[in-house]
């Protein structure tokens, strides 16, 4: 399915990062001798060591899948200045994904330096994967079929669902023994822990579900924005004509944003006759929810700030990193069990971004559209170009600290006195704000301290917005060190550690938001745990600033004082 194979990272982008990612030298030469270091180091990848070699193949765009081994389509290349090579594949077996089988190649001179790998062990069911045209089906193994499994997936979304796409064939690695699996994605609106989007992973053997992740992650001429939270903007939008103007950038990749007339998130992506905002007067909004175009000025302003904030900061050229800009949509309502809401906004399958107009009586009762808000949205793009986290256990914990860390930069990267930088996140949509990242349970369901034994997805309490605390704490820890923010001066040191050690020094935010997108784009996986994150992060930070430097020192005292060692 198209959507799926979008999730799964088999997409036309692979080719067209290349040209973005590498920065010197032939691309394609770099993906050979990292796929050579594969072949000459078996166990570092968790292949089959006897059959690595003959059997190890290049999986691109249009090849057709081998019968069986292990394959490898290659997703992003980074060459640093010195001329360490980072080589991010995603990984096939007999022409299946791999889920959790996601490497990244660290080597220099042709020598390998390091292997980013999660996967437990190498993949044994080549006599279980058979051919019925083109379609992959199980052979010689108890399969419980794809039928089934859409119905063991519409009962566990548990109600009101809408849809139930095709149950594909993977190789599930995630955290166990390489075994077969479905996936399947249902739609509508769920009462569980999940959102109404959810991506099922169910063994093949026994109908066991295996993991389930939501799949939409939440939370040229100048004109003049009168937005809502932050006054009257400069933007930048297209003219079309004489006294015509549409809401798009031509300077950022042409990204744009569109009216979603109060559609729900899933049905704004099925349409195909929304309207981007136009103008005569290249004015936009009256700083009122009177008027349309307002929330969708605040939209586009903290587009372009996260689009330069990338940029400026880390030299990275949109969210794919190929220069394009993606759509967003204002005024839409997201599916609940109750009914629906505006109090949301969201990272969507992939694709675009969607903002609601929030919901009185709730958390969120104003427009979802903040600059923290915009900076988070788009870094789940990032994320998923990148590192690719997964959005369940501790990986759903990173993604979405990740996306409040790089959120946060943005607002002070904008420096807007009507929105002053700070570590709250959402605090010019509500009052008080979402998640404080210093001390996030103080919201009284979140972590702020890694548990021993981390994060499941089939805990309802570990979800995404809640285990991502731990991150956010790391990352408050590491810009500022154990100092008692101006935003609760009530707290002390010691209640921002979790160790008692409040004597280290912070880095700064500049050197922190460094050392976290090396973490991100160099070292991560789908798969990463916080422990794993620990030991990325004080590598990234070995690159940048030296072994034993004061910033690796620092990296690893604030993984310690949020419990991760």
């Amino acid at each position: 399915m198209k959507k799926l194979s979008r999730l799964l990272s088999i997409s036309a982008i692979t080719v067209a990062s290349l040209s973005a990612f590498a920065q010197a030298g032939d691309p394609s030469a770099t993906v050979d001798k990292a796929l050579q270091l594969i072949q000459q180091n078996p166990s570092a990848f968790s292949l089959a060591v006897g059959g690595a070699a003959r059997t190890l193949k290049f999986a691109g765009p249009q090849a057709s899948a081998p019968a069986d081994g292990d394959q490898f389509q290659v997703r992003d290349v980074i060459v640093d200045p010195d001329g360490t090579e980072h080589v991010r594949f995603d990984r096939f077996y007999a022409g299946l994904p791999v889920i959790g089988g996601d490497v990244v190649v660290h080597s220099s001179k042709g020598q390998l330096k390091q292997a980013s790998v999660t996967q437990l062990a190498p993949i044994n069911l080549a006599g279980n994967i058979g051919k019925v045209g083109d379609r992959s089906v199980i052979r010689n193994a108890p399969d419980v079929g794809a039928a089934r499994v859409k119905r063991i997936a519409a009962a566990r979304f548990n109600s009101d669902v809408r849809r139930v796409d095709d149950a594909e064939l993977v190789v599930f690695a995630r955290d166990v023994t390489p075994t077969l699996a479905y996936a399947v994605r249902v739609y509508g609106k769920a009462t569980d822990a999940h959102g109404d989007a959810v991506l099922y992973y169910v063994d093949a053997r026994n109908g066991t579900v295996l993991d389930a992740q939501d799949l939409i992650k939440t939370a040229a001429a100048t004109g003049t924005g009168r937005s809502l939270y932050y006054g009257n903007l400069t933007l930048t939008t297209d003219q079309t004509g004489t006294n015509a103007y549409r809401m798009l950038d031509p300077s950022r990749g042409s990204g744009s944003v569109y009216d979603g007339r109060g559609l729900t998130s899933d049905d704004v992506e099925q349409a195909t006759d929304l309207p981007i905002f136009t103008s005569s007067t290249n004015v936009w909004g009256n700083n009122t929810t009177t008027d349309r175009q307002t929330v969708a000025a605040d939209i586009d302003y903290g587009l372009a700030l996260t689009w330069d904030y990338y940029k400026t900061m880390h030299n990275r050229n949109g969210i794919f990193n190929d220069g394009r800009g993606v759509k967003s949509y204002a005024h839409v309502v997201f599916n609940t069990g109750s009914g629906t809401t505006g109090a949301n906004a969201a990272w969507l399958n992939s694709h675009v971004m969607v903002y609601g107009d929030g919901q009185p009586g709730t958390s969120l009762p104003k427009p979802v559209v903040s600059v923290d808000v915009a900076g988070h949205e788009m870094s789940h793009g990032v994320t998923e170009a990148t590192a690719n986290l997964n959005y369940s256990g501790d990986a759903g914990g990173l993604n979405e600290s990740t996306s409040d860390i790089f959120g946060t930069l943005v607002k002070y990267y904008a420096n807007n006195p009507n929105d002053p930088g700070n570590y709250v996140i959402g605090a010019r949509v509500v009052s008080g704000g979402l998640r404080k990242m210093y001390k996030q349970d103080l919201d009284g369901r979140s972590f702020s301290c890694y548990p021993s034994g981390g994060f499941s997805w089939s805990n309802p309490r570990h979800d995404p917005h809640f285990t991502s605390g731990v991150g956010n704490r790391l990352f408050y820890l590491l810009a500022e060190g154990p100092t008692v923010p101006s935003t609760d001066t009530g707290l002390t040191k010691a209640q921002l550690v979790c160790n008692g050690d409040t004597t280290f020094s912070g880095v700064g935010r500049e050197k922190a938001g460094k050392i976290w997108y090396r973490t991100l784009t160099v070292y991560l996986n789908a798969n990463s745990s916080y422990p794993n994150a620990r030991r990325a992060s004080i590598q990234a930070a070995n690159d940048l600033y030296g072994a034993n430097s004061a910033e690796s020192t620092a990296v690893a005292r604030a993984w310690s004082a949020v419990g991760v060692n």
